[in-house]
C-alpha cells in the first residue's frame, strides 16, 4: 500500500531516521521541522498520514491535530512524544488523532500503525464521497410494491405545489422520509427543512420550541430563542405525531396556518413566517376529534392532501431490497467486508409481521450484523429468532447489545483499544470503564 506521509519533528536526527524508515516501505515521505512549514506543505501537496511530535517550536501538537483535521478531514494523524502523558493522550484522541505513541517505547509500532492509518484514510475518503453523493428526495424511498409506488406518486405530485400535506400510517412506516422527499421535490428545497416530534415534549417546552421565546419569558429563559416556525421561514415545517399536540397549542398553530402570524412566548409584537406544513400521525384523527382530543378546524386545515403510507406487512415484496439497503449501510458503519448472506436470512425476515415496520426492520438488521458469526448473516443472526442460549430479555437489552458490539469492535481492531474507542465514537477512558464493567479484560 502506497501513501503520502508527512513527518513533523524538530529533532532533525529523528526526523531523518523516520523519513528513511518510511521511505524504505515505499511511502512518499516529506519532512517538516515546524508546524508553520508543515501547514504550508499540507496546502501544496496531497498527504494521507501525518506523524507529528507533540512538542514543536511553534505549536502544541495536541492542538495542531484539531487544526489539521478541520482543514483536511480525510487525514489521519499519529502523535509522538518523549514524555508519556495520559491527559495529552486523551485530549489528542478527542481532537481527532489516530493514535498517540511514546518515542522509544513504541517505535516498533510505527510501521504497522501507519498501514492501519492508511486503511482508515481510504475509509474516510469513501465516506466523504458518500456524503457528497447522499441520496435525497424521492430516491430515499425504497420499494417496488404497488402500494409504496402509489404513495410515492402522490407525494411527487403534491411536492410541486405549496399545499399542506398530512401523512398517515403506523409508526415506523417512513413518514419523515416522505416529508423530506416532498420538501426536496418542492421549490422550497433551498431553504430549511425543520422537523419536530410533538410527542417528545411537554406543552410548555413544545410551545417554546415551535414559537420561540423572549428572555425572561419563564424560568430558565436566559436569552431570546428562535422558534422552529421562524426557522422554517421560506422552507418546510414537519410536525411528526401531530395527534399528540396539546389542544391548547392546536389553536395557536391554526392561527399561524391561517394568517402566517405568531407571537413568541413573553413577546407582545407579532412575527410572520412563510412556511409549508407537512404533518404526520399514526392516530385516527377523526376518532380523536370525537373524543375532544383534536380540533376539527385544525384537522380540515391540515388535511388538504392526505397520503397514507402502507405498513411493511402489506408490502413484503419490498422486504429484501430494504434489508439489503440496511445491510450496506451498517456494513460500512461497522467496517465489515466480504459479508455473506444466506437465503434463510431473508426467509426468516419474511416470517415476521413487523409491527414496528421499517424502523423495526432497520434495528433487526443492525443487531444481526453485531451478533453474526464469521461474517455470515443467517437465520441465527436475527435476535428475535435466535436459538442461542442467551435469554430473549437479555439478548434485546441495551447492556447486552453494547457488550457484544464492543467485543466485535475489539476483535476487528485486534485489541487496539485506541482504535476501538475511535470506531465506537467514545473516549478512551469511557472504553476502559466499559471493559471493566462488562468484564472484558
Amino acid at each position: 500500500m502506497s501513501g503520502n506521509i508527512l513527518i513533523i519533528d524538530d529533532e532533525i536526527k529523528l526526523l531523518k531516521l523516520l523519513g528513511m524508515i518510511l521511505s524504505q516501505e515505499n511511502f512518499n515521505v516529506k519532512e517538516a521541522s515546524t508546524a508553520r512549514s508543515a501547514m504550508t506543505m499540507l496546502e501544496q501537496h496531497p498527504f494521507d498520514v501525518v506523524l507529528s511530535d507533540v512538542r514543536l517550536p511553534d505549536a502544541f501538537g495536541v492542538e495542531l491535530v484539531r487544526s489539521i483535521k478541520t482543514k483536511y478531514p480525510h487525514l489521519e494523524i499519529i502523535l509522538m512524544t518523549a514524555f508519556g502523558n495520559i491527559t495529552d493522550a486523551v485530549q489528542s484522541m478527542k481532537n481527532g488523532a489516530y493514535d498517540y505513541l511514546v518515542k522509544g517505547d513504541d517505535n516498533e509500532k510505527i510501521i504497522p500503525l501507519v498501514y492501519k492509518a492508511l486503511e482508515k484514510v481510504q475509509d474516510n475518503k469513501s465516506k466523504i464521497v458518500q456524503k457528497t453523493n447522499v441520496v435525497k428526495g424521492f430516491g430515499q424511498i425504497i420499494g417496488t410494491s404497488p402500494l409504496i409506488l402509489q404513495s410515492k406518486k402522490l407525494a411527487e405530485k403534491v411536492a410541486l405545489t405549496d399545499a399542506a400535506v398530512l401523512l398517515t400510517g403506523e409508526t415506523g412506516t417512513g413518514k419523515e422520509v416522505f416529508a423530506n422527499a416532498i420538501h426536496e421535490g418542492s421549490e422550497r428545497k433551498k431553504n430549511n427543512f425543520v422537523a419536530i416530534n410533538c410527542s417528545a415534549f411537554s406543552r410548555e417546552i413544545l410551545e417554546s420550541e415551535l414559537f420561540g421565546h423572549k428572555q425572561g419569558a419563564f424560568t430558565g429563559a436566559v436569552k431570546d430563542k428562535k422558534g422552529l416556525i421562524e426557522e422554517a421561514n421560506g422552507g418546510t415545517l414537519f410536525l411528526d405525531e401531530i395527534g399528540e399536540m396539546p389542544i391548547e397549542l392546536q389553536a395557536k398553530l391554526l392561527r399561524v396556518l391561517e394568517t402566517g402570524e405568531f407571537i413568541k412566548m413573553g413577546e407582545t409584537k407579532v412575527s410572520r413566517s412563510d412556511f409549508r406544513l407537512i404533518a404526520a400521525t399514526n392516530r385516527d384523527l377523526e376518532e380523536e376529534i370525537k373524543h375532544g382530543h383534536f380540533r376539527e378546524d385544525l384537522y380540515f386545515r391540515l388535511n388538504v392532501f392526505e397520503i397514507h403510507l402502507p405498513p411493511l406487512r402489506e408490502r413484503k415484496e419490498d422486504l429484501k431490497i430494504l434489508a439489503k439497503n440496511f445491510i450496506d449501510i451498517f456494513s460500512r458503519k461497522l467496517h465489515l467486508s466480504s459479508l455473506e448472506v444466506n437465503p434463510d436470512y431473508f426467509k426468516t425476515l419474511e416470517k415476521n409481521d413487523w409491527k414496528g415496520n421499517i424502523r423495526e426492520l432497520r434495528n433487526a438488521v443492525e443487531r444481526s450484523l453485531i451478533l453474526m458469526e464469521d461474517n455470515i448473516l443467517d437465520a441465527g443472526s436475527l435476535p428475535h429468532y435466535s436459538d442461542k442460549a442467551v435469554p430473549e430479555s437479555d439478548s434485546l437489552s441495551i447492556r447486552y447489545l453494547e457488550k457484544i458490539h464492543i467485543q466485535k469492535v475489539l476483535q476487528y481492531t485486534k485489541g487496539n483499544k485506541a482504535e476501538a474507542a475511535r470506531l465506537l465514537e467514545i473516549g478512551i477512558a469511557t472504553l476502559y470503564r466499559k471493559l471493566e464493567e462488562y468484564g472484558l479484560r
